[in-house]
């Protein structure tokens, strides 16, 4: 896989904001279901997602930009250090008592120089030699092939959304799966399922790549983790103030307005949002709206005249 920052088309100083921003076009323009009839979507669609899945992702970001993980996010090879903790080479396996043990020097240098893998074959014969390297071509193979990943879409509300709920779908395999809704979901986003796309015998399967489309609310729209709400109020409580109820997606809540409270006015209701990625929950902005009697209601109508004559004396 090419470098995810080529991939994305940013460069290694971008912000997170700049990444998401890049990925997100990219995933809109490449996305299977808007292009069909172009079988090279597919793929520069699951290569945009794979390079988010490491510059999205801070503490992935960090490792690739050490040299730790390649573009594919698997460890880069750091030297034998780790076993022995004496150095590189054939010494970083004495720990495992190849150095002093019943093989002598032979078996800690045959991983450098042949003598390991000459010791065995005057033991067990020429097959062990053979047998051993076409079951190292066989399993370089087998790790190098990757099945074809596949797409779905899976709709959910807002009430599922808050509740984290766990949805099953059925996979373009034919698999079905269940999928808890992460925390932070946000509409459009794409979350792959590893190993869950197609799959071939001695073939590694591909991934499954899963849209996650919020549905429309009749009640409610999202602004990142908060929620929008109208709230419809009658003339006389916007004038004498008191107690409304306000509907949440986890059920309805009394709010005090106060009096003389024009309409267009916004009352903040703390964590009464969708669940955020780092914890904690949005807030739900209420914003009032005054709604005049469906009837003619005629001291209404006398004051308002009254009003109006005061004014224009």
């Amino acid at each position: 896989m090419r470098n995810p920052y080529d991939v994305l088309g940013v460069s290694r100083s971008a912000s997170e904001a700049e990444i998401k921003k890049a990925f997100r076009k990219l995933a809109k323009s490449y996305h299977p279901d808007s292009n069909k009839n172009d079988p090279k979507a597919k793929d520069k669609f699951a290569e945009a997602n794979a390079a988010y899945e490491i510059l999205g992702d801070a503490e992935k970001r960090a490792q690739f930009d050490r040299g730790e993980i390649d573009a594919e996010g698997k460890p880069r090879f750091q030297g034998f250090e780790g076993f022995g903790g004496r150095g590189t080479g054939a010494q970083g396996f004495e720990g495992f008592g190849f150095g002093g043990g019943p093989f002598g020097r032979r078996g800690a240098r045959g991983f450098t120089g042949g003598e390991t893998s000459d010791f065995f074959s005057e033991l067990f014969g020429e097959a062990f030699r053979s047998a051993g390297a076409d079951g190292m071509r066989q399993q370089s193979r087998a790790n190098s092939q990757k099945g074809a990943d596949v797409s779905a879409t899976l709709t959910v509300t807002l009430e599922e959304v808050a509740a984290e709920a766990k949805k099953r779908i059925r996979l373009p395999t034919g698999r079905d799966v269940d999928v808890v809704i992460p925390k932070g979901v946000t509409d459009g986003q794409v979350i792959r399922l590893r190993g869950l796309g197609q799959g071939a015998p001695g073939v590694n399967p591909g991934d499954a790549l899963l849209t996650i489309q919020i549905a429309p609310h009749e009640r409610f729209t999202m602004e990142g983790a908060n929620l929008r709400h109208r709230l419809p109020i009658q003339l006389e409580e916007a004038i004498l103030g008191g107690p409304v109820r306000i509907p949440t997606l986890t059920g309805a809540v009394s709010m005090n307005i106060p009096p003389m409270t024009d309409s267009g006015r916004t009352f903040r209701l703390r964590g009464k949002g969708l669940p955020m990625k780092g914890g904690g929950h949005g807030d739900l902005l209420v914003t009032v709206e005054i709604r005049l009697p469906q009837v003619v209601d005629e001291e209404l109508m006398d004051y308002a005249r009254k009003r109006r004559s005061a004014k224009a004396q």
